[in-house]
C-alpha cells in the first residue's frame, strides 16, 4: 500500500472511532448537574473528571504522579458505556456488567488503528485494575465527583435510591483513601454534615455489586440488547 493510502486508511479508522464516541453524549447518568436542572450525560461526566484531576493534582498521594496519564484514563474510562450502559454502583450485577464492558472495550477500541487500540485498551485496563498510582488517583476522582455533587444537592440521587452512609463508606471509602487520602478526609466531613442534618441515614444498603460510577444504571440509548432510554 502506498504511504498516502496507508495514511488515508489510518485516518478513516480514527475518524470512525471519533464518530462512534459521540454516542457517549447520549448515555444519561442518574446524577444531576450541580444546578439540579437535569441529569448529566457520560461525556460531560468524563470531561468534568479530567478537569478535576488537573485542578486537584496536588492532592494525589505522590508528587511524581503522571497527571497526563490520569487525564487520559478519565477521558476514556466510560467510553464502554456506549455499548454497556451506565451501571449503578450499589447493585449486584457485577459479573454481567463486567462482561458487557469487556466486549464494549474490545469493539470500541478496536475501531482505532492497532497501535492506538492497544494504547487505549491498556489505559482502560489500568484504570479498571486500579493498581498504579495514576489509576488509583483517577478512581478516587471518579468516586469524589458524585459524592461532592450529591452533597451540594442536599443528598441528590442518594435520596432517590436509598443510598446510606454505610454504603458510601464501605464502597467508595477504600478507593478514595487509597487514591487521595486528602479527598477522602474532605468527603468524610461532608458526610458528617449530611448525617447531622438527617439527610443521609447510617443504616446499610443490602445489595453490593462491582464498583462502578456511583450512580444508578442508565443503559446506552439505542446501542445493543441492553439499550433503553433512561427515565
Amino acid at each position: 500500500m502506498r504511504n498516502n493510502d496507508h495514511q488515508a486508511a489510518r485516518l478513516e479508522r480514527q475518524l470512525h472511532f471519533l464518530r462512534e464516541i459521540d454516542k457517549l453524549k447520549s448515555v444519561t447518568r442518574r446524577n444531576r448537574l450541580l444546578d439540579g436542572s437535569r441529569r448529566e450525560n457520560a461525556a460531560e461526566h468524563s470531561w468534568h473528571l479530567a478537569v478535576m484531576a488537573m485542578v486537584l493534582a496536588e492532592l494525589a498521594p505522590t508528587a511524581s504522579l503522571d497527571i497526563g496519564r490520569v487525564i487520559k484514563m478519565l477521558l476514556i474510562h466510560d467510553i464502554v458505556e456506549i455499548d454497556a450502559g451506565d451501571n449503578f454502583y450499589y447493585n449486584n450485577n457485577g459479573p454481567e456488567q463486567h462482561q458487557r464492558e469487556e466486549l464494549a472495550a474490545q469493539r470500541l477500541f478496536g475501531l482505532l488503528p492497532p497501535d492506538q487500540a492497544q494504547e487505549f485498551r491498556a489505559l482502560w485496563d489500568e484504570f479498571e485494575a486500579g493498581q498504579t498510582p495514576e489509576a488509583a488517583f483517577a478512581r478516587a476522582i471518579d468516586r469524589f465527583q458524585p459524592i461532592y455533587g450529591n452533597y451540594l444537592l442536599g443528598g441528590g440521587t442518594w435520596l432517590e435510591f436509598g443510598v446510606t452512609r454505610t454504603d458510601i463508606e464501605t464502597r467508595s471509602g477504600p478507593l478514595l483513601a487509597r487514591g487521595s487520602p486528602a479527598l477522602w478526609e474532605h468527603c468524610q466531613a461532608l458526610l458528617d454534615e449530611l448525617t447531622a442534618r438527617g439527610v443521609l441515614p447510617q443504616a446499610p444498603h443490602t445489595p453490593a455489586g462491582r464498583p462502578g460510577d456511583g450512580e444508578p444504571p442508565c443503559p446506552a440509548s439505542g446501542q445493543g440488547p441492553e439499550a433503553a432510554q433512561s427515565p
